[in-house]
């Protein structure tokens, strides 16, 4: 195999940043994982352009190659006899997933009977998937594998109560587990297979052209001349790399050992240079266009265009990142830090330099989805228009870096597809037992009718679950869980509103005389509270049809993305909040801090995880109009400004107790759903406050 410096010449192989080197030359240094990495790839591209190939061959098609690549990058053992068996067991359970495809016909002409091979091909792919999760994920995922699927045909028959199963027979339980539209090569395998693996195989493009480089440098020239400038570089480099990259703990580990030392070398405390690096890379999964792989999920769950999703989450995104911004200021102003200039350079001449792959490609991927083109197209056509533009940097892509886009796109896929494969065994099962409609129940009966509290109850499940899965797995559980309870709780209170705002129809009168009858005299003149009380009060069946009656389908598709994007981001909170932070412990490895002392430090930073999805299920931020969604944009912007002088207790200067408590009651005001003449006296006196602390500082320098 050629060496580096044969590709394109010596010079264009160093202008890559240290990180995407050593990524590359990891998967060179196997002949068997760069080769059979290129294949994977370049096919699954195929399926997704002009093949034309049947959805659960190419769900089975991807798990069978990437179970064999995760054999060569997971090895169960070094020593070479056992090296050989564990690859002959991966070709195995390839092998034996590729028969299931050419067994499906024959299963069905049999009234769905199962021969020995099918049951010998079937436990095995089971086997195999199970022991490839475990390597690359760890051991949470794999045992509830076991105790779902014993579930279903054992002890769920054992047990009382609302989640006892009857039990299915085992012949039963492995077809569905095989066959199933949500088992192990359903619909979440489909979502691996199409949306998830074109955009990380385009991130790697982006990657291997220099783009990772490229938004360091942009970071720099933007924001370089700012107090805390390098704070922001890392801010905004690592959000924009995170969408590239689709992994927090990748992009923490690649970006952070550029940006943590350029942080600390400003003058920024250790802890906090390191935190702030998880947090923003932690964001990065929520910033769009590619959002990770969760996005695509939640497509397919809701049945909402991605577009949509995207288009929505971007205001969401921007106030994340601003609030980090907020935290990298006023830690600058408490450091007494000056303007940084080192690194800066001229915006113009840098992105005709170096930015044209990363801004023709991506600028290209958004005009696509906006037209209405699929994901997947979008993303194709932005892969090609990467190596176009490449040809217009100093970092052209010529044969050999496209073969090695494809590698590494494929190394990088191959935790995330077992893992989405796998996780379709949990789902199945879910979706058998009903689990899903017993846990929303149950979830509606703790929370009392409250949706505060129903929230409360998904971000500690979401907590735990995210010790021992990874982000998209666990939201995968959670939107399974609890998305429809959410989902109720929300739509009961726009139902609420409806009903007080007098919207009352005749054949609303028929459905609440059915449910309420005391009520009815009371329809049109009803308070919101009595609203409230009323609409708790009525069975779901009940308000289930008065939705369509009282609210705007479209709004209603709206809500349920609401409720969907508030598990989505409280499942990233599991990278920055104790005991089991990933992001913020690889961060501290870089740092050289105390993890544990940098996770809450970066808990501390992340606050925005929690205080947005309030916005989604309290204010019209996404189930608004766009100038309701830019107001309540603008207001929450200011609101998280005073929420982190309070938090943090400086601004431009200390403050004290009692300029603390004003800015928490001032971003208290900001952020909750009041009247716009409430939030506009909020934003004067907050502005007033500024305008003083600004003054304050002037005389305390003079």
């Amino acid at each position: 195999m050629s060496q580096p410096e044969a590709e394109t010449g010596s010079s264009r192989w160093n202008r890559l940043p240290d990180s995407i080197r050593a990524e590359v030359e990891f998967v060179r240094a196997s002949r068997a994982v760069y080769f059979l990495g290129i294949v994977i790839a370049a096919v699954h591209l195929w399926f997704n352009s002009v093949g034309n190939v049947e959805t659960q061959v190419q769900n089975i098609l991807h798990f069978a190659g990437f179970i064999v690549m995760a054999a060569l990058l997971y090895p169960l053992s070094r020593y070479p006899l056992l090296r050989r068996l564990d690859i002959a067991f991966a070709l195995l359970v390839a092998a034996s997933a590729i028969y299931l495809i050419w067994a499906d016909d024959y299963i069905y002409d049999r009234g769905v009977r199962l021969v020995t091979a099918d049951w010998v091909a079937g436990v095995i792919v089971i086997l195999g998937a199970i022991e490839y999760t475990r390597r690359t994920t760890g051991w949470i995922i794999p045992l509830l594998i076991v105790l779902a699927l014993s579930y279903i045909t054992w002890w769920g028959s054992l047990i009382s109560g609302v989640f006892s199963f009857g039990g299915l027979k085992p012949e039963t339980m492995l077809f569905r587990s095989i066959y199933g539209d949500d088992a192990l090569f359903g619909s979440i395998a489909r979502i691996s297979a199409t949306f998830v693996f074109v955009f990380i195989i385009f991130g790697a493009f982006l990657l291997r052209s220099g783009a990772g480089d490229f938004v360091i440098h942009l970071s720099r020239a933007v924001a370089g001349r700012l107090i805390g400038g390098p704070g922001i570089v890392a801010v905004l480099g690592s959000g924009l790399t995170g969408t590239i990259s689709g992994s927090a703990i990748a992009n923490t580990a690649s970006t952070g050992v550029i940006t943590i030392p350029m942080m600390k070398q400003a003058g920024f405390p250790p802890k906090f240079a390191a935190a702030i690096e998880a947090a923003a890379s932690t964001g990065g999964q929520l910033m769009p266009p590619i959002m990770g792989a969760g996005a695509f999920v939640m497509a397919s769950y809701t049945e909402i265009p991605y577009a949509t999703i995207v288009a929505v989450s971007l205001v969401p995104a921007l106030l994340y990142f601003f609030s980090l911004a907020f935290y990298v200021r006023f830690e600058a102003f408490k450091q007494g830090m000056t303007v940084h200039t080192d690194g800066a350079e001229p915006l113009l001449p840098l992105v005709f330099r170096e930015g044209l792959s990363f801004i023709v490609p991506v600028g290209l991927l958004i005009t696509l989805l906006v037209l209405g083109y699929t994901p997947v197209y979008a993303g194709v056509i932005a892969i090609v228009a990467v190596i176009v533009s490449s040809w217009f940097t100093p970092t052209k892509m010529g044969l050999t870096a496209i073969f090695d886009a494809l590698a590494l796109g494929s190394r990088n896929m191959v935790m995330t597809a077992v893992l989405l494969c796998a996780v379709g065994l949990i789902v199945n099962v879910i979706a058998t037992a009903g689990i899903g409609n017993t846990f929303s129940l149950m979830i509606s009966q703790w929370a009392g009718g409250s949706l505060l509290i129903a929230m409360l109850l998904v971000a500690v499940a979401s907590l735990v679950l995210g010790m021992g899965l990874p982000v998209t797995a666990s939201y995968i559980v959670l939107a399974t869980l609890s998305a429809p309870a959410l989902y109720a709780l929300m739509a009961n209170v726009e139902l609420a509103q409806a009903l007080a705002a007098g919207h009352v129809s005749d054949d609303v009168r028929a459905i609440v005389m059915l449910a309420a009858p005391q009520a009815v005299a009371l329809l049109d003149n009803l308070s919101l509270p009595q609203a409230v009380d009323l609409v708790a009060s009525m069975p779901p069946e009940t308000t289930a049809l008065l939705q369509p009656l009282l609210l705007d389908p479209q709004h209603l598709t709206m809500v349920l993305l609401a409720a969907h994007l508030i598990i989505f981001w409280l499942s990233q909170d599991s990278n920055v909040t104790p005991p089991v932070c990933l992001c913020a412990f690889t961060a501290a490895a870089i740092a050289r801090t105390p993890p544990m002392a940098t996770g809450f430090m970066s808990w501390m930073v992340a606050k925005s995880l929690y205080i947005i999805p309030l916005l989604f299920a309290y204010t019209p931020l996404v189930t608004g109009s766009w100038p309701e969604v830019l107001e309540t944009g603008a207001f929450a912007l200011a609101g998280l400004y005073a929420f982190v002088a309070a938090l943090k207790g400086w601004h431009v200067v200390r403050l004290g107790v009692a300029l603390r408590l004003v800015m928490g009651v001032v971003a208290l005001a900001l952020l909750w759903p009041l009247p716009r003449a409430a939030h506009l006296l909020a934003l004067a006196v907050l502005v007033g406050l500024v305008i003083h602390l600004h003054r304050g500082r002037v005389v305390a320098r003079a």
